[in-house]
């Protein structure tokens, strides 16, 4: 995995970096990810969205959703991120890692300032009312166990870096403060 990274270093004009979205299924993590990252190659950056579904699909297959496997899924992703980052690539994660502790250990993995949390703080009512992926409708009806936020807790981040609340924000005026924040983050945007 050095290798990679070290071929993928110069590949980029800026500093790596990256923006983790943490909050309940439905509260728009992903979508905010993609509109952000759409926003930032606007403006000549290299981005990558990593969005935990998918990955939960191809590379955390064999993962279920206890602790340790949470914690797991949370710790492979991070690694990826790290990666990408150091190669000067901005990464956005797009999962819910409900555990301060997860997250905090994904903090440590970047130095200064080339790690953001961003919270999406959305009341669990607008995203039931939501639902995009049907999963708060099966854990309803017992079909889905340990669902975050009804089943399993989900650990609000204490200090995150960024907070956006998308029941009172829209998507345009969250991704104009994400890119607020990126502009600020450090000189080299």
């Amino acid at each position: 995995m050095d290798t990679i990274v070290r071929e993928m270093r110069g590949c980029s004009r800026h500093i790596g970096r990256c923006y983790w979205f943490t909050g309940l299924s439905g509260a728009g993590k992903t979508t905010l990810a993609n509109k952000f990252c759409e926003a930032l190659r606007e403006r000549g950056l290299t981005c990558l969205v990593l969005d935990g579904d998918v990955l939960r699909e191809r590379l955390n297959r064999d993962l279920g959703f206890s602790r340790e496997d949470r914690r797991e899924n949370v710790r492979r992703i991070a690694e990826i991120a790290h990666m990408a980052a150091e190669a000067g690539v901005i990464v956005l994660v797009a999962v819910i890692a409900p555990y301060r502790a997860d997250r905090d250990a994904v903090r440590g993995l970047f130095d200064d300032h080339r790690f953001f949390e961003v919270y999406v703080q959305t009341d669990i009512a607008t995203c039931v009312a939501r639902d995009p992926k049907q999963l708060y409708r099966l854990a309803r009806e017992g079909e889905l166990r340990d669902m975050t936020g009804l089943h399993t807790p989900y650990e609000v981040p204490v200090m995150p870096d960024i907070r956006i609340d998308t029941s009172q924000m829209t998507v345009e005026q969250s991704v104009s403060l994400l890119l607020e924040h990126s502009q600020g983050a450090t000189a080299a945007f």
